[in-house]
């Protein structure tokens, strides 16, 4: 297995005591990890990015909360749409998405 050049981490609201606070899961995280997952698929750009679930990040009023690593980049409210301009500016473009920022 190669390292990843990126790593996409996308909140799922889970918490250690077995609790989803739920609010990034309400917002749709759980889809969004997925256009994440098929995006990166279309792209053909699997053996250099990976993307994971997260538990909670704790800033729920944020969410739903996307990381990009190595580049410890935080992107809030993240809708549907955001997901193809993230990947085509950051993840592909080198350049974070400003105005998602958090």
């Amino acid at each position: 297995m190669e390292k990843p050049v990126k790593h996409i981490f996308v909140c799922s609201s889970f918490r250690q005591n077995g609790m989803q606070k739920g609010f990034c899961n309400a917002q749709g995280s759980s889809e969004i990890l997925m256009r994440f997952i098929e995006e990166i698929d279309d792209r053909e750009l699997g053996g250099e990015v990976f993307i994971s679930s997260t538990g909670c990040l704790g800033i729920c009023e944020k969410g739903p909360i996307v990381v990009v690593y190595p580049d410890n980049v935080w992107y809030g409210s993240v809708t549907l749409d955001d997901v193809p301009l993230i990947v085509d500016s950051h993840i592909e473009g080198g350049t974070p998405v400003e105005r998602l920022e958090i």
